[in-house]
């Protein structure tokens, strides 16, 4: 999991809360009039399109929640005959799947992306399969209404007169929004962020009756809303970085072009990350990097980047070295005073399996670091940084961005842990600064 970020208002709302509110619009107001054969094309359209390229994403988990969305609508037209009764095979219909539906949202949002392999399809296939069976049951010509426990009454019934919706059933789409809206606010992934707005347009859907052009319509939006997930979650990726969940380099070299000065730019990097890997195992390099990534993130006067590798760069627009200064050595001192309990397990490929007398002669001691020096279970690490400041007589970024990395290589040999600024030729010049 990439570190917790606070996730940005445009972020809640686009795409799926802008498609949902913009179909609304439409559907509400007759803005646009549409024909039954439009939304008919719509609702065929949208689901074929959201299957394609859920296939073509290798997402599972769409394809099945678009599964779960077309299924639950079919069996409701096809057990009502498109006119929905106050009783009568097609009112269940609309109760059961009103509960199943959330259910499978949920279980499809928690459950780990495996693509198209075999195990994963056969379960999420057994589920919809069983669910389908229990539908056609409790529908059976000549049944009245639906099982007591897809009606139960939790509350005051007056509470729920506004929808034709069990009681059960909107507890069950209230509890899975807000956990899918947690599970947003933790991992910023937008296919999380499509299934919640999905959903919201499925309840909606479910409002109107299910069947008949409005019902159609919103199940035809919460079909969109997901394939708009893919597509915007393919965004994620190419300009976020997967593991810290900070922007990546495309996104940096973006945001370089719109730099003016005056700005600074900082170059920052983890200490002897390399020896932390060899020691204690990627997957305790993979939490030092998040780790890294958090304190990052929660700075306000500037935009952090991953790079590359255990390097991140900050951007200041707007902002000098002097005004930046106090902010990178808050940062440095916040890295160094978190720790990790760890146990150490060292890659496989560094066990040492007995002496190698080939080489007995050859070896060299390694030099000591702070590594070796680190209280047993636990871990600390340290960042060096340089920053190097964009005025008008910089003529090039490339050149602040070189001669920031110029000051982060004088803070490692200086001995690391120290905030550098670039064209100081004395040692310990950048913290004076910050202390002034």
């Amino acid at each position: 999991m990439g570190p917790y970020t606070k996730a940005p208002l445009r972020a809640w709302f686009v795409p799926g809360g802008v498609l949902l509110f913009a179909a609304a619009l439409v559907l509400q107001t007759s803005l646009l009039p549409l024909s039954s054969q439009a939304i008919d094309f719509y609702y065929y359209a949208v689901f074929g399109a959201g299957v394609l390229l859920a296939w073509r994403f290798h997402s599972s988990r769409i394809i099945f929640a678009l599964l779960s969305l077309l299924l639950a609508h079919r069996a409701i037209e096809f057990f009502s005959a498109g006119r929905l009764l106050p009783t009568g095979p097609g009112h269940i219909a609309v109760e059961s799947t009103a509960l199943l539906l959330p259910i499978n949202f949920l279980v499809f949002s928690i459950a780990a992306e495996r693509g198209f392999a075999v195990p994963a399809l056969a379960s999420r296939l057994g589920l919809l399969f069983c669910e389908s069976v229990f539908v056609a049951v409790i529908c059976a010509p000549g049944q009245i209404s639906s099982p007591w426990f897809v009606r139960a009454a939790l509350l005051n019934p007056q509470l729920l007169e506004w929808t034709r919706i069990p009681q059960l059933a909107v507890l069950a789409f209230v509890l899975v929004l807000g956990t899918l809206a947690v599970r947003f606010l933790l991992y910023r992934k937008p296919v999380e962020n499509g299934l919640m707005w999905s959903l919201v347009a499925a309840f909606l859907g479910f409002h109107a009756g299910a069947v008949g052009q409005l019902g159609t319509a919103y199940f035809g939006t919460a079909a969109l809303i997901l394939a708009a997930s893919l597509v915007e979650n393919s965004y994620f990726l190419a300009y976020h970085d997967e593991l810290t969940s900070l922007p990546a380099r495309r996104a940096f070299n973006d945001a370089l072009l719109g730099l003016e000065p005056p700005y600074a730019v900082a170059v920052v990097d983890i200490d002897h990350f390399k020896r932390v890997n060899d020691t204690y195992g990627h997957d305790t390099g993979d939490q030092v990097l998040s780790m890294v990534a958090t304190r990052l993130a929660r700075m306000s006067s500037g935009q952090a980047y991953r790079v590359g590798g255990e390097e991140f760069s900050i951007l200041f627009p707007g902002k000098t070295v002097k005004e930046v200064m106090s902010d990178l050595e808050a940062l440095r001192v916040a890295v160094s005073e978190s720790s990790f309990r760890v146990r150490i397990t060292p890659e496989r490929r560094k066990v040492q399996r007995g002496p190698d007398r080939r080489n007995e002669k050859r070896q060299k001691p390694n030099p000591r670091s702070e590594l070796d020096l680190q209280p047993p279970g636990q871990l600390f690490v340290t960042i060096s940084v340089g920053v190097a400041e964009g005025s008008s007589r910089t003529r090039a970024v490339e050149d602040v961005i070189r001669a920031a990395d110029q000051a982060l290589y004088r803070a490692k040999r200086a001995g690391r842990n120290r905030v550098e600024i670039a064209g100081s030729s004395r040692l310990g010049l950048a913290r004076r600064a910050a202390s002034r």
